[in-house]
């Protein structure tokens, strides 16, 4: 809290996918992304002491950009809460309601990232950004949510269906079926440490690429964007020289209305643009989409 926070009188309560959550009050206060970004009465949750969502303790905080709707429920006092985006907008902070966001991979030597508020970075994508509607398919029509398929090499794992676009999940999660089939094709076995499959050199070496077709195009994870930065191995667990997939069994069959999550190690490889003004998802390729950096 500051001296200019104003306290609500509302509670939050925020659950997450793994069963955590984080809760406490609701305070306005002034939020300043940089000298030209500043929010004013923007809704931040102060957590109560042991309600952290399960982020370490290095970690202050989690900054949300998803919809709107999202935010329903989630404080005691109010149906929904204006999102930063939207306050940015409300605000004539931006002239349009659009997210560009650009990851490098973790082990390469640009790790910055960059979020441009209002458009998106020319500079860092090459070619176009091409844009896909969000899905009408529930529930995930409620997140940034795009239908999608997916084949590892020729073989198809995954038939097109609704999935959400996630830059708060480390991995890429697909159906169990689909998963089963990925998990086959690739020959790897399940490591219990980490909780990821592994493969041998050997294995790696055949390894196919997996192809994402989203609306008229194709986007290829070669081989390197499917394993875990190798220089990062024992952060997870891992043993310094093991090759661990980054792709993860979703925890249910596909048909749930949420069949895939694209996380950050697919948006790693591509930029990516959320559009709440016209309701679209957006990705251009990178100077890493094909970078041999893990």
């Amino acid at each position: 809290m500051t001296i200019t926070s104003q306290n609500t009188g509302g509670l939050f309560y925020v659950g997450y996918g793994d069963s955590t959550y984080v809760s406490g009050e609701e305070y306005l206060d002034t939020v300043t992304l940089n000298s030209d970004l500043v929010i004013d009465k923007q809704s931040t949750g102060v957590a109560e002491n042991g309600s952290s969502a399960g982020l370490p303790a290095s970690i202050d905080g989690i900054f949300g950009l998803g919809p709107v709707d999202l935010t329903e429920d989630t404080v005691s006092n109010a149906y929904q809460v204006p999102t930063v985006m939207d306050n940015l907008y409300a605000q004539r902070t931006i002239n349009s309601e659009v997210l560009g966001v650009f990851f490098s991979p973790a082990s390469s030597s640009d790790t910055t990232g960059e979020l441009t508020f209002g458009d998106y970075d020319t500079s860092k994508i090459m070619g176009s950004v091409s844009y896909v509607p969000i899905t009408s398919t529930s529930p995930a029509s409620g997140y940034w949510g795009i239908d999608q398929s997916i084949r590892y090499g020729t073989t198809l794992i995954l038939s097109e269906t609704a999935g959400i676009v996630d830059t708060g999940a480390t991995f890429i999660l697909i159906a169990t079926d689909a998963f089963k089939k990925y998990h086959s094709a690739t020959g790897a076995t399940y490591d219990n440490t980490t909780g990821l499959l592994m493969i041998s050199s050997d294995q790696y070496d055949k390894l196919s690429s997996l192809y994402f077709n989203i609306g008229n195009l194709t986007y290829e994870l070669t081989p390197n964007a499917q394993i875990w930065p190798r220089s990062l191995n024992t952060d997870i667990g891992g043993t310094s020289d093991g090759i661990y997939l980054v792709v993860v069994d979703i925890g249910s069959n596909s048909g749930s209305g949420l069949d895939f999550s694209n996380g950050y190690c697919f948006l790693e490889r591509f930029y990516s643009v959320f559009d709440t003004t016209n309701s679209r998802v957006g990705f251009a390729t990178t100077e890493y989409t094909y970078a041999t950096t893990n």
